[in-house]
């Protein structure tokens, strides 16, 4: 059976340096190893990536593909390094497949003490709260009771007492065994099952945590709410989330908040918008009005011949935002309400009024449309 090119198969030139092929193998290495490639055809290629390396990688043995091809290690006779096959190689004794994808991915392929070691930071948590209008509006302090993961005081987070390097692993976290296929052997290495990788053991397990490290607490906490918080809005706490993992941060708390509308008050982002009811008289003949703002009431000047819906501004009246550093306005919006009933002065009175003229500008012009049609 024909046998691909060597160079061809690590997809480099004969020119290609030791770093280049050695490169090239990593990569390909981790693409076809059968325990993480999906392909179907990846053991197959995997050996053929083994082979191409353990030929070029070696400078002898290289130098005899280059002048013989595959035939340099035919079985031809048993002299020198072309007899006996790939056996004679001494195949992958230098190669550790556990220090390859190691140092490409670091802990999070699995090999070696780093993953059940390392420093973890906690998990965020989130919790809702809500609150009333005038809360949201002018700040306040809330007490809160919260679920938190904490690192146990008793084992100090280990998990165990009486702490001793793990016997089987001997302090390194992982085992090492020796693999031997037809193109020679080579070494990887598996977390190690009796300490889970941290090299070390315990004669007592915790009985506080049970052997977790962390234990879950009930906290009770005073929150400060700042003044303008919103529907929807999340005040981080930092560290005040779940503990982390040997000698990690905790994660963050987020305090999502709702808010109660208000009955009068309408919101819009930092802007507060009310209605004003008037009378027909106050809206015809203006009036002054007093006007309940969030920080007091003031006397606002309506003037005559206001309509339904004229609005004034008045500034800085609106919600002070201390997250934003934005004090908004409050707007107010007459709504001239119209009468139901009617006493029969009222109603004299009116129908007196309707016999004087007034028409203005707008009712004028919508009369002489109406003549025209």
């Amino acid at each position: 059976m024909n046998k691909k090119d060597y160079y061809e198969v690590l997809g480099l030139s004969k020119s290609a340096t030791q770093d280049e092929i050695k490169s090239a193998y990593r990569k390909l290495a981790k693409k076809y190893h059968p325990d993480i490639s999906k392909e179907p055809d990846a053991e197959a290629k995997f050996k053929e990536v083994q082979e191409a390396y353990a030929v070029l990688s070696d400078e002898n043995k290289r130098k005899q593909y280059d002048q013989f091809g595959h035939a340099a290690f035919d079985q031809m006779n048993g002299t020198g390094g072309f007899g006996g096959g790939f056996s004679g190689f001494g195949g992958f004794d230098d190669v550790d497949l556990g220090d390859i994808f190691g140092s490409m991915f670091g802990s999070s392929f699995g090999f070696g003490r780093d993953t059940a070691s390392r420093r973890e930071r906690g998990s965020d948590s989130i919790l809702r709260m809500h609150l009333s209008f005038d809360e949201a509006v002018f700040g306040c302090d809330k007490e809160i009771t919260i679920d938190v993961s904490e690192e146990c005081e008793d084992c100090d987070g280990k998990g165990g007492h009486g702490e001793k390097t793990c016997p089987d692993c001997h302090g390194s976290g992982t085992i090492t065994q020796e693999q031997r296929t037809i193109l020679g052997s080579f070494l990887t290495k598996t977390t190690c099952t009796t300490c889970n990788g941290k090299g070390k053991v315990y004669e007592r397990t915790c009985s506080t945590c049970r052997g977790r490290g962390i234990v879950k607490k009930t906290k009770t906490l005073v929150v400060k709410v700042p003044s303008g918080v919103d529907n929807g809005n999340q005040l981080r706490l930092a560290g005040k989330g779940n503990a982390g993992r040997n000698g990690g941060p905790n994660g963050d708390l987020y305090i999502e908040f709702s808010v109660d509308t208000h009955p009068f008050y309408i919101r819009d982002n930092d802007d507060i918008h009310l209605e004003v009811p008037l009378t027909l008289s106050e809206a015809i003949l203006g009036c002054k009005k007093e006007i309940p703002t969030l920080y007091g009431n003031v006397t606002v000047n309506i003037p005559a011949g206001t309509s339904n819906g004229d609005k004034q501004r008045l500034r800085g009246k609106g919600i002070d935002n201390k997250s934003s550093r934005h004090k908004g306005d409050m707007y107010i919006i007459m709504k001239v309400i119209i009468p139901q009933r009617l006493s029969k002065d009222q109603k004299k009175l009116i129908e007196e009024l309707a016999k004087t003229d007034l028409e203005d500008g707008m009712i004028r012009k919508f009369n002489q449309f109406v003549e025209k049609n």
